[in-house]
């Protein structure tokens, strides 16, 4: 199996828009009148969620007349949140089949399929044209993926002169290697960390130059905890990204966890533009 199908079995395990709809129903959520804050605690599978989206949006100083890519788009939770949020058009992509049609079922229970459009397709062959793109955003995406300089220079390919990248990342870290399970591997087989160091370092070399790039372990670690504590007070919550995670969701939070703690891994966003 290539690793293109490990990532797609890794996050596409099925059943995903049954946990989903489960789920809302649990929370007393009617699904034929769906807001994109409703879903905001699942479709957002990314570190410290809603709250990381909006400081990454904050660098970007998005306009309506913005025609963004927002790349490894997964349910389409961000693409709905800057749709809504800004008027802006935005397209994803993401490999995993699944992901792709939950979240045009999602996109259209909120509204929002004339402004937000959702495709299969692969980080490493974007199927646009070049200089296509005002801002491509990508979170949580090229630690799954071995070819960084291929990753980037694709997003640079495709982005306009003077368009923005975007990027909220997980990478390794200066201590000892990760544990895992984690929420973006089970084990090492499909997990592809860089350094910060070397994936700024191949950023620049495709010809992006970074504007801002700013470390957020503590904060991510203290998003988790604060978790925790609430889990710990009144059970998982009927929404959420445990839901996406499978049947070792606990393990696979408490790892990064740890990973993050003991400086395995780290967590930067930031802005760089072409």
């Amino acid at each position: 199996m290539n690793i293109d199908a490990l990532v797609d079995n890794h996050y596409g395990f099925g059943g995903i828009m049954e946990k989903i709809a489960a789920g809302l129903n649990l929370a007393d959520r009617d699904i034929s009148s769906l807001t994109v804050d409703d879903l905001a605690p699942v479709d957002e599978f990314h570190t410290r969620g809603r709250e990381s989206t909006r400081e990454v949006a904050e660098l970007a100083n998005l306009r309506a007349s913005d025609l963004v890519l927002d790349v490894g788009c997964g349910l389409g939770g961000t693409a709905r949140h800057l749709a809504e949020q800004y008027n802006c058009k935005v397209v994803g992509i993401d490999l995993t089949d699944e992901y792709i049609s939950v979240g045009k079922k999602l996109t259209e229970l909120v509204g929002l399929s004339d402004r937000v459009e959702l495709l299969q397709g692969n980080a490493l062959d974007i199927p646009h044209e070049d200089e296509t793109f005002d801002i491509v955003w990508t979170e949580h995406v090229q630690m799954n993926i071995a070819d960084k300089a291929r990753f980037y220079s694709e997003i640079a390919r495709v982005l306009k002169p003077g368009g923005r990248l975007l990027f909220h990342d997980i990478f390794r870290g200066a201590g000892h290697a990760p544990f895992y399970p984690a929420p973006w591997a089970e084990d090492e087989s499909i997990s592809a960390l860089a350094t910060e160091a070397e994936a700024r370092s191949t950023i620049e070399q495709v010809g992006l130059e970074v504007d801002q790039w700013l470390v957020k372990v503590q904060e991510s670690i203290g998003f988790f905890k604060r978790v925790s504590a609430q889990i710990e007070a009144d059970g998982p919550p009927p929404l959420g990204i445990h839901l996406l995670m499978g049947d070792n969701a606990n393990d696979k939070l408490q790892n990064y966890v740890r990973n993050l703690s003991e400086e395995r891994v780290s967590v930067a966003l930031g802005i760089a533009h072409k």
